[in-house]
């Protein structure tokens, strides 16, 4: 960022069926804020489209179902392309608080840290009050537990949809390599690690309701198994023992895919 001043801050809503709760999560956000907020709309079956465009967001309609990972990266390229320094990327659901997007923001301005997350989970009892399913906080923690030691962090909850990024980690991790599922979240998050970027995490109150989105057991469990295995790939390549396909440059990156395809869904 030439001038650490006058930074451009984007954020980006990753959409699906969040016209009920994508008003208030707009609203919500500081005046003056954000630059600029773009809403990729998955193919929702509801009126998503129409009120991100009533509520003059820049809004980008995929013409099929990507995923999860999938409208991310269209979130980030054209975050890129509109000249973003900072990009934060928020579910429109309303689980996350969206006040809290300048301080994401101005951390990594100050030049604290490259990559904010937004930890969910302060105390077990606050989480658990939140609406947190026991489950799903258990599963959380040791997932939490086995990242930080594998990747030598220490965030208090690495599956958060709340993330802000430099424009450098944008531009330097392979995402366009990773998964179109729910695991691109820790591949990106690895493959920060592994290039060096500086990770930190800051609470962020979070809402549990009907209306905010969620995954079953099911793919809950799938994502808890890749995420191990991505996990073990880190390793790999830490080793010098195999370098997969997320680890490598984009150019280098062969096409066939490492992780085998699941119905799109959202978080």
């Amino acid at each position: 960022m030439a001038d650490e001043s006058k930074v451009r801050i984007i954020a980006v809503m990753p959409a699906y069926n969040a016209a009920a709760t994508l008003e208030k999560t707009v609203k919500d956000i500081p005046d003056g804020g954000v630059d600029e907020i773009i809403l990729v709309d998955d193919c929702s079956s509801d009126n998503t489209v129409e009120v991100a465009e009533s509520l003059g967001l820049t809004v980008i309609r995929h013409e099929a179902n990507t995923g999860y990972g999938g409208n991310q990266k269209t979130c980030y390229t054209r975050a890129l392309e509109m000249g973003a320094d900072i990009v934060v990327m928020i579910h429109p659901d309303y689980q996350y608080d969206s006040r809290v997007i300048p301080i994401a923001a101005e951390l990594i301005r100050l030049g604290n840290c490259d990559v904010i997350l937004g930890s969910r989970i302060r105390t077990r009892a606050e989480a658990l009050q939140g609406g947190m399913p026991t489950w799903k906080y258990i599963a959380n923690r040791c997932l939490t537990i086995t990242e930080n030691v594998a990747l030598g962090q220490n965030l208090g909850d690495f599956h958060s949809g709340f993330r802000a990024y430099r424009r450098k980690v944008l531009e330097s991790v392979p995402w366009m390599n990773n998964s179109d599922d729910f695991v691109f979240d820790t591949q990106f998050l690895a493959q920060s690690v592994a290039q060096g970027f500086r990770l930190a995490d800051i609470p962020v109150p979070v809402r549990y309701f009907a209306e905010a989105s969620s995954i079953n057991f099911r793919r809950s469990t799938r994502y808890g198994l890749l995420t191990l295995w991505v996990m073990f790939q880190f390793w790999l390549n830490k080793l010098g023992l195999y370098k997969a396909k997320i680890f490598r440059s984009a150019e280098s990156a062969d096409k066939d895919s490492e992780f085998p395809a699941a119905p799109a869904n959202h978080v």
